[in-house]
């Protein structure tokens, strides 16, 4: 049986506490910021490290973060929008895939530039 959902009295979802809304907001800037830093890396790669590796290992490198930084930054806005639905609905917040689909991807690009610039 789950939590009825909270309407106001216009039939509309509620207003959750606007603490909860921004924390809500700072976590979703939290996941462009991340978006942005794997996509700085992913140029970095291929701009200032020509002596690491091949030009086709820079560039799949740099594509690989370019594409992780695109995921992060996609799930972490369905993330904010789950949430937000949840809090105005008075229901639990979703469960989400993407904490250990980060941390496994963001291992693997780690261990690829480590590869890289020990060669």
């Amino acid at each position: 049986m789950g939590t009825p959902h909270r309407t106001d009295p216009q039939g509309r979802d509620e207003e959750p506490d606007y603490r909860f809304s921004l924390a809500n907001e700072r976590t979703f800037l939290a996941y462009v910021r991340t978006a942005l830093a794997l996509d700085a890396g992913g140029l970095a790669v291929v701009q200032l490290l020509p002596d690491v590796a091949t030009a086709a290992w820079r560039r799949a490198a740099a594509v690989a973060l370019a594409v992780l930084g695109l995921a992060v930054m996609i799930a972490g806005y369905r993330r904010w929008s789950l949430n937000q639905r949840a809090m105005r609905r008075g229901e639990p917040l979703p469960d989400s895939w993407l904490m250990p689909v980060l941390a496994l991807a963001v291992a693997v690009a780690s261990g690829t530039v480590v590869l890289l610039v020990t060669r």
